[in-house]
């Protein structure tokens, strides 16, 4: 029994190391300030900006996650989720205004927190958005350790251990990035990713891959399309008062080897 002792007490430390705190960062940029003329935007002249995003050509099929080495995971039908797209139309995407808002409005930071949650061993939603400043709380829904890796290049790196069933953890960016990466180091087959914008124009693709931005402001904007896998496009449109744009993007299925 002793010697057994000896064995598990190392292995524990070794699992506190990995999931335990996060780690620090200097230099954090802040988000940009609004110029001292900034103003709200008005819905009475707001338009819409809509869209789909499209995929051409026959995607990789997702790989198996063999969940068998943690028995509150054993999912034998689990896939990855690196592929979502149904009659053409591709999930997942993180569609956003780029570019062309400046520091020209005001932009209420929402205190209602995004959730993101770990329940059957994987992240839901595997693609989310998050403003700048709002929590992102997240929730440990498994019977099982889980913990929470994000790797900013922007922003801090965090490393949290979620080893009670039902933990929330709350979290904040302060600074835009498009994408950042989180994955579970306990777990290696879950990822997600999570897009931090400093306004409310932002969508995910879902079903159908259609998104909406809704009520923005008249000008010329940088809309981008991300995907994990197809990478970036980038598309510009020129909103005038009360008017609706619709824009397609157009992916491409990665050529088999």
């Amino acid at each position: 029994m002793l010697r057994s002792a000896r064995f598990i007490v190392p292995w524990l430390l070794v699992v506190a190391a990995a999931c335990g705190g996060g780690q620090n960062k200097s230099a954090e940029p802040a988000a940009p300030a609004a110029a001292p003329d900034a103003k709200k935007v008005d819905p009475a002249t707001a338009g819409d900006i809509s869209g789909k995003v499209l995929v051409e050509g026959q995607l990789p099929p997702n790989p198996p996650i063999k969940m068998g080495g943690d028995p509150a995971c054993n999912n034998p039908n689990a896939t990855a989720e690196t592929y979502v797209a149904s009659n053409g139309a591709l999930e997942n995407v993180f569609v956003y205004i780029k570019d062309g808002l400046g520091n020209k409005y005001l932009f209420e930071t929402p205190a209602e927190p995004v959730k993101l949650d770990q329940k059957g061993c994987m992240y839901h939603p595997h693609v989310l958005g998050v403003r700048v400043g709002q929590p992102l709380r997240i929730v440990n829904s498994d019977q099982t350790m889980h913990n929470v890796h994000a790797m900013p290049q922007t922003n801090q790196e965090f490393n949290r251990s979620q080893a009670i069933t039902g933990q929330k953890d709350d979290f904040t960016f302060t600074a835009p990035e498009v994408m950042i990466p989180f994955k579970c180091d306990v777990h290696g087959w879950m990822n997600a990713h999570v897009g931090v914008v400093t306004h409310p124009y932002f969508a995910v693709t879902g079903n159908g891959g259609t998104f909406d931005l809704r009520a923005v402001p008249a000008g010329t904007y940088t809309i981008e399309a991300w995907h994990e896998k197809l990478g970036a496009q980038t598309k510009t449109v020129t909103l005038g008062e009360k008017e609706k744009k619709e824009v397609v993007f157009t992916f491409k299925a990665p050529i088999a080897s």
